[in-house]
């Protein structure tokens, strides 16, 4: 129940105790959050938190990448405020609802052309695991001669979500390892991860050698392949793996030459990461079905959608009795309220023009980041946008990793926290993220606090386990 400062003698330890007694945290292990002291947000305002302590920290992270303009922005606030007074939730099982109706619109406008049918979910997830149900069912529906195409290719170190459909076209040891006896299989392509390549080249004198690669492998399988899911530019979760110019562009030709659907999961990627809206859009890609969450309602509310062509929509029509229909849905499937909050996230990026106003700030953390290559234990630094990873290794001429157990990463991160940001780590990569419209100072500011953090944290001894 709510708690009132005035009324409690102590709501701050009672709520962290209450904290460490009955939530358990995602992606956290809960023996060390047990020994730390948590930190509960309270308020935010602009690319500000606030504790229940009232210590203020800047959002590095856009609150796991989903604030775009900002905490409390007046325009969002009203639009869920007014979209309460109509209605909250109504199904869109057999009913439709306004906001949905008009963000489906917004949508179809705002991706690559060609892209023409919005499914709607909850989470990045979710709409990933979606895009492969339907890329399967597509096949399944064309008739017999398509019926062998029920695999999927991806990339080694991908992330695409938690459900087990995306935890299958993931690569990622270190999230999905133990659940691999639940998982269906998939092919795998290298991951264009140029500062460790997998097959011992430099770019740009390799000549794109990882699409070669993959070539061989959507050679060598497409007959039986449904669909290659790829994350656009930036690997997020890997570690901010960048793909060089030309790469996705790359695939897009694969795709289309062996005739197998290309899905863009843009959920970390969309709504302006990487400086345009959709990262697509860079090398002038048109995925056959994309994949968007996260930035959508600015940070304000679950929502996602899975975008596709009218070609593999218009495989999913038939008689009542043919079964054709798409089997899939969520409870809170085109949320009124998360899609009011989305069509005023779309219309900010119009009315302030906020790709415009980014590319400086860009430009200025490019800038800021390059004193970090003087840092010893920087291997290096990756940027696309507003999506940095600062990768940490032990030995910065063999490019030695630091061993799990020192936990590299988490420790910068509590130095940062203690300064007064918040972010977070991926591995042995710290991961920088802000909103779109955190101010120039508070940009400096961030990039000034990581640097100190990593100096520090890297110069002194790990903490015994």
């Amino acid at each position: 129940m709510p708690y009132d400062r005035a009324k409690q003698r102590s709501p701050h330890l009672d709520l962290e105790r209450l904290d460490k007694q009955y939530i358990w945290h995602p992606f956290t292990q809960m023996r060390d959050w047990e020994r730390e002291a948590p930190v509960i947000i309270e308020r935010g305002k602009g690319s500000m938190l606030e504790d229940i302590h009232g210590k203020r920290y800047i959002d590095g992270v856009s609150s796991l990448w989903v604030t775009v303009h900002g905490h409390r922005k007046k325009e969002i606030d009203l639009a869920v405020s007014r979209q309460l007074g109509k209605i909250a939730h109504s199904t869109l099982l057999g009913l439709s609802n306004v906001p949905a109706v008009l963000l489906a619109e917004q949508l179809v406008k705002a991706a690559p052309k060609g892209l023409t049918r919005v499914f709607y979910s909850d989470s990045g997830s979710t709409s990933v695991e979606i895009a492969l149900k339907i890329a399967f069912q597509y096949w399944q529906q064309k008739g017999s001669r398509s019926a062998a195409r029920t695999r999927f290719i991806s990339l080694k170190e991908a992330y695409h979500g938690d459900t087990i459909g995306s935890v299958s076209v993931g690569g990622i040891d270190l999230f999905h390892q133990i659940y691999k006896p639940l998982l269906f299989s998939s092919y795998k392509i290298d991951s264009p991860y140029c500062y460790r390549c997998p097959l011992g080249k430099r770019h740009p004198a390799c000549g794109l050698a990882c699409a070669r690669k993959a070539e061989q492998v959507i050679r060598r399988h497409h007959r039986e392949t449904a669909a290659l899911v790829i994350e656009p530019l930036v690997q997020g979760a890997a570690g901010m793996l960048m793909q060089p110019q030309g790469y996705l562009q790359k695939i897009r030709e694969l795709c289309t030459r062996y005739n197998i659907l290309m899905i863009a999961d843009e959920v970390a990627t969309g709504f302006g990461r990487t400086g345009t809206l959709f990262a697509c859009e860079q090398e002038g890609v048109r995925p056959d079905i994309l994949c968007t969450a996260k930035g959508i309602t600015g940070g304000y509310l679950p929502l996602a959608a899975t975008l596709t062509t009218d070609e593999i929509y218009r495989g999913f029509l038939g008689e009542y009795r043919e079964l054709r229909t798409f089997f899939h849905g969520h409870t809170y499937t085109g949320n009124p309220l998360a899609c009011a909050a989305a069509i005023a996230n779309l219309e900010l990026f119009r009315k302030e023009n906020t790709l415009r106003k980014l590319q400086p700030k860009i430009r200025l953390l490019s800038q800021e980041l390059e004193k970090f290559k003087e840092l010893a234990h920087v291997g290096e630094v990756r940027q696309k946008g507003f999506m940095v990873g600062i990768e940490l290794v032990r030995d910065k001429r063999t490019r030695e990793p630091y061993a799990l157990e020192e936990k590299i990463g988490a420790r910068v991160i509590l130095e940062c926290r203690s300064r007064g940001l918040i972010v977070r780590p991926l591995g042995s990569v710290i991961v920088l993220m802000p909103p779109l419209s955190i101010t120039v100072r508070e940009l400096r500011r961030m990039v000034q606090i990581v640097y100190k953090a990593i100096g520090k944290v890297t110069g002194t001894k790990p903490p015994p386990s």
